[in-house]
């Protein structure tokens, strides 16, 4: 991923927060017919190595665990919030005229060799801290244990444990950090008004570190 200077991100906490907040991941993987994609969520946990670990599931029938490249490093991408940057908002435009669109995003890349467990007691932790996290800000959230226990044990039986230790994280958060302050501020508003609330919120953050 290319990443110029201003838009890096390396703090862990910073990089462990969007993952939290966006779990949904786009797993790349090496397999026997070339380069494969699969989205699904993953739970973080950082009781592993410098960068934590990622574990989650996926369909026994998904052919994705069957044909990995052994020992080859898979690519797990987390997307946090992103948008459209009109250059109307920047007060810049009535300036000068010399402004363009673009887009702004945070992203993380996690790396690591991912490896397939079927262990059905693995299986069933896994599903239950995934669930707590998905749960966690529900009123009265819901738990495996609501289920009868033969309906889970049937599902589970139907999907495969996958884990990857992350060896390396990179993050780039994209902010307008290259813009001037009239102009973040008016991405700001701009955002606001478009009901992009989070990724405003990235924008104004990013802005009061670059002042």
């Amino acid at each position: 991923m290319y990443i110029p200077q201003h838009f890096a991100e390396s703090r862990i906490e910073v990089l462990h927060g969007l993952m939290r907040a966006h779990p949904l991941a786009t797993l790349v993987t090496l397999c026997g017919a070339g380069i494969d994609a699969n989205h699904i969520p993953l739970h973080l946990s950082e009781d592993a190595g410098q960068f934590g670990r990622l574990q989650g599931h996926v369909a026994r029938a998904n052919p994705v665990w069957r044909n990995l490249a052994a020992e080859v490093e898979a690519l797990a991408i987390f997307h946090g919030p992103q948008g459209y940057i009109s250059p109307s908002w920047y007060p810049t435009k009535k300036q000068h005229g010399q402004v363009v669109p673009t887009w702004n995003y945070a992203v993380v890349h996690a790396y690591g060799t991912l490896q397939v467990i079927q262990d059905p007691d693995w299986i069933r932790n896994q599903l239950e801290a995934l669930t707590r996290q998905s749960e966690a800000a529900l009123a009265e959230p819901w738990s495996i244990a609501d289920a009868p226990p033969d309906y889970i044990e049937r599902l589970a039986a139907g999907i495969v444990g996958i884990e990857m230790v992350i060896t390396r994280l990179s993050g780039k958060w994209k902010a307008s950090q290259n813009q001037p302050p009239g102009n973040q501020a008016g991405v700001i508003t701009g955002l606001g008004e478009q009901g992009a609330a989070e990724l405003a919120a990235l924008v104004a953050e990013r802005s009061r570190n670059t002042r």
